[in-house]
């Protein structure tokens, strides 16, 4: 249907969206590009309406200031010394927890305890263990794909957003914490408690459910190539990207246009919803040929927008690389690891894409 769309009417108008459905390449990258005529910034925008104005809500000096102590602590140096040996730790504890079951669903046993793992001590939320974290982005991711789909969020989203930030306020407030959190709250960048609190649950957000659902997809993806050694033999990064380029975690966002504008030869009056398909971009024939192919080692997969672009790119691009190829290489590391067809879904959703099972075995 994506497809289809993009090729006979790449900027639609659907009514059961209430809005524009934008599906070319070139249209979503203009979109993205432009935070003064297609902002987040708006009532409607799904993610503040559950956890309230942050980084990802925001355009302009407040998204910088929301945005700024955040991505000081996502560098790539410190990604490339901190994060990623606490990732290949973690993710190696996970394999040897379940290494003589002889086989695992790994969406819930490994990709989901993994980045709930990681998210909290990079965080530095004191108090509270990943998995009542999980339960938390469980409930938050819950009632933002109802919103998304129109409808009422229910309560438990927004006791889980309570929740974390009462948490929360009781990290900044301890002047023994440490972590990304409480820098957040001090100089020089001065974030107040419900400002953290809702940056805290964006990243959580985006550093579980997207990282979740990427290191699903990539392990579907890689075990169903013909030859998933020669995969790993020849770089599990383009792998990643290739993955994320086929089915990306997060499959749409959204936007809201603060003028009249004209989009792909498209008039998109001021005020309107413009839904930018990542899913149909990331498969655009003009950019990606084959698109609907799964290839390891096409050479331009890194031109996907499944970290968005902009202003708005995602923070912790690097760290969700890092920890996706790092578990693809614990878990190909099992001896005779393959994947159980039978057993295994492929990627699904509206909003989020991933598969729900991914069902791994190997000798024991």
């Amino acid at each position: 249907m994506l497809a289809a769309l993009r090729e006979r009417a790449p900027v639609c108008w659907v009514p059961a969206l209430d809005g524009w459905l934008v599906t070319s390449r070139d249209a979503v990258v203009e979109v993205l590009d432009d935070p003064v005529a297609f902002t987040v910034d708006d009532p409607r925008f799904t993610t503040a309406a559950v956890v309230g104005p942050s980084m990802l809500s925001l355009d302009g000096d407040e998204h910088t200031r929301h945005r700024r102590p955040f991505a000081a602590g996502f560098r790539p140096s410190l990604v490339a010394s901190q994060c990623a040996p606490a990732t290949r730790e973690l993710a190696a504890a996970l394999v040897d927890a379940v290494r003589a079951d002889g086989g695992v669903e790994v969406r819930r046993g490994l990709a989901g305890p993994l980045a709930a793992g990681v998210v909290t001590g990079i965080l530095g939320l004191t108090g509270v263990d990943a998995r009542v974290v999980l339960d938390w982005y469980a409930a938050i991711v819950a009632a933002v794909s109802s919103l998304s789909a129109g409808e009422p969020a229910g309560a438990a989203g927004a006791r889980a957003a309570a929740d974390l930030a009462a948490q929360v306020r009781r990290t900044v407030e301890d002047p023994g914490a440490g972590g990304m959190l409480a820098a957040a709250a001090r100089p020089p960048y001065g974030l107040d408690a419900a400002e953290v609190a809702a940056n805290a649950a964006v990243l959580m957000f985006g550093g579980i459910e997207t990282v979740e659902g990427m290191v699903a997809n990539a392990v579907l993806h890689v075990l169903s190539a013909p030859d998933p050694l020669q995969v790993k033999g020849s770089g599990l990064e383009n792998a990643v990207e290739e993955s994320l380029r086929l089915e990306p975690a997060a499959a749409r966002v959204d936007r809201y246009a603060t003028r009249d504008v004209v989009l792909a030869g498209v008039a998109v009056p001021a005020g309107d919803l413009v839904v930018a398909s990542i899913g149909a971009a990331n498969r655009d024939p003009a950019v990606f040929p084959d698109p609907d192919r799964y290839d390891p080692a096409r050479p331009n997969a890194r031109l996907h927008l499944a970290f968005a672009r902009g202003p708005h790119v995602c923070v912790a691009a690097g760290l969700a690389r890092a920890q996706a190829v790092i578990a693809l290489e614990v878990i190909l590391d099992l001896p005779g690891i393959r994947l159980d067809t039978a057993a295994s879904t492929p990627p699904a959703g509206l909003v989020f894409r991933k598969a729900d099972r991914v069902v791994v075995r190997w000798d024991v």
